[in-house]
C-alpha cells in the first residue's frame, strides 16, 4: 500500500518471572492517555530502535538483530527501572543511575562499560515481529523477545512521562481485565497475550518461540461470516488468527 507510511522500526521485551503458584507473570505498563499511539493501552516495555543501538551493535557483534535487542533492553530499563540481560546482575543503586544515564540519551553499552557490566544478548529468545499496515499515522515494524526478570530486581515503577502504571500479571489475568472493560490492548498486544497465556512457565514459552521461527506478521482484513475481520496465519503459533474489525483495536 504505497499511501501508508513507513514503518518506524521497534523493540518490544516480555518480561516474564515465575510465580509461587500458577503460571508466570508478564511486567505490564498502561500507557499515558496522551501518548500518539497506543494511548492509554497495555503494553510491553519496548519502543523505537535508534542510531545509538545500531552504534553499540556494531560493536557487539555475534547476533544479526543486536540492535533491536539493545533496544528492548534500554526501553525496558527506562520504562520499568528493571534492568534484564545485564550481567553481573546490576544492584539498585546501579540500575537507578542506567536509568538516569538513559533519560539522559547516553548510550546503554557506554553506560555498562562504566559500571562494569555487559550486556548478555543471548539472553532474549526471540518471540515474535508483527508489522501492521493499518492506516494509521504511526506504523511500527515491531520485535518481541521473551526474557526472565532478574532474580533480584527491584519492584518496577513507571515512567511518568510514559505509563501510569507498571505492573506484574499472568497474561490470563490481564486478558480478564481487558474483557471485562478495565483496560484495552491493540491487536498485536491482545494476541500475543493469547499465545503467553497457554504456557505453565518461562521454559514453555522459550520452547513455543524455538517451535515457531519468527516471521514478520501483517494482518489482512477478509470478509468472515459475513463481517470484516483481521486475521493473521494460521501457523504462526497464535489460538486466535482472527477478531472482527469493528472490536479490534489498531491504534
Amino acid at each position: 500500500m504505497p499511501d501508508l507510511p513507513e514503518p518506524m522500526p521497534a523493540a518490544t521485551l516480555v518480561l516474564m518471572r515465575e510465580a509461587s503458584v500458577g503460571p508466570p507473570e508478564l511486567l505490564m505498563m498502561e500507557r499515558t492517555g496522551h501518548m500518539a499511539f497506543a494511548a492509554g493501552a497495555l503494553v510491553f516495555p519496548g519502543g523505537r530502535i535508534d542510531p545509538e543501538d545500531h552504534d553499540a551493535a556494531g560493536r557487539l557483534p555475534g547476533f544479526p538483530d543486536a540492535a533491536a535487542r539493545i533496544a528492548a533492553v534500554r526501553e525496558t530499563i527506562e520504562e520499568t527501572g528493571i534492568a534484564p540481560a545485564i550481567v553481573p546482575e546490576p544492584d539498585p543503586a546501579r540500575v537507578r543511575a542506567l536509568r538516569e544515564g538513559i533519560r539522559r540519551d547516553l548510550p546503554l553499552d557506554r553506560l555498562l562499560e562504566q559500571h562494569g557490566l555487559a550486556l548478555e544478548l543471548g539472553a532474549l529468545t526471540p518471540f515474535a515481529r508483527w508489522c501492521p499496515n493499518f492506516r494509521e499515522t504511526r506504523r511500527f515494524d515491531t520485535y518481541f523477545y521473551l526474557a526472565a526478570a532478574p532474580a533480584g530486581a527491584p519492584e518496577p515503577s513507571a515512567s511518568a512521562q510514559e505509563a501510569v502504571r507498571v505492573f506484574w500479571a499472568s497474561a490470563a489475568d490481564i486478558l480478564r481485565e481487558i474483557e471485562a472493560g478495565a483496560a484495552h490492548a491493540i491487536f498485536p498486544t491482545r494476541r500475543n497475550l493469547e499465545r503467553l497465556a497457554r504456557f505453565g512457565s518461562i521454559d514453555e514459552a522459550r520452547a513455543d518461540a524455538v517451535r515457531h521461527p519468527v516471521r514478520t506478521i501483517i494482518p489482512w482484513v477478509e470478509e468472515r461470516h459475513g463481517r470484516p475481520h483481521v486475521c493473521i496465519p494460521e501457523d504462526a503459533g497464535y489460538p486466535i488468527t482472527a477478531e472482527p474489525l469493528e472490536t479490534a483495536r489498531r491504534s
